[in-house]
């Protein structure tokens, strides 16, 4: 029983943090305050992301800081509709720790 328990919890890890964001405000906070952006599942809290990270990543996360982004209405000529509500996460990292996204070393 603990063994299907442990395999649950890794797994929503994995689901946990759809994927980074990235734009010009991530990467300036990336660069300058190692700290990164991450879309995550609405239902996500910190210590959980806080897990995620430090597992997926081997790095020491020492802060994270969630908001809800709210839905926009969106509009194409006479049809109405609006972008999904979602969760971001930004996670700061200790010294001497990094990720890096582009695979390159």
């Amino acid at each position: 029983m603990t063994l299907s328990v442990v395999t649950h919890q890794q797994q929503r890890r994995f689901k946990l943090i759809r994927k980074p964001h990235v734009s010009e405000k991530s990467t300036l906070l990336a660069d300058k305050h190692r700290q990164f952006v991450f879309k995550v599942q609405k239902d996500a809290n910190k210590s959980e992301v806080k897990q995620a990270v430090e597992s997926l990543f081997n790095v020491k996360v020492s802060a994270v800081q969630l908001l809800n982004v709210k839905p926009k209405r969106r509009r194409f000529k006479q049809t109405e509709g609006h972008v999904k509500a979602w969760k971001k996460a930004y996670v700061s990292l200790h010294a001497g720790h990094d990720i890096d996204f582009t695979g390159t070393k």
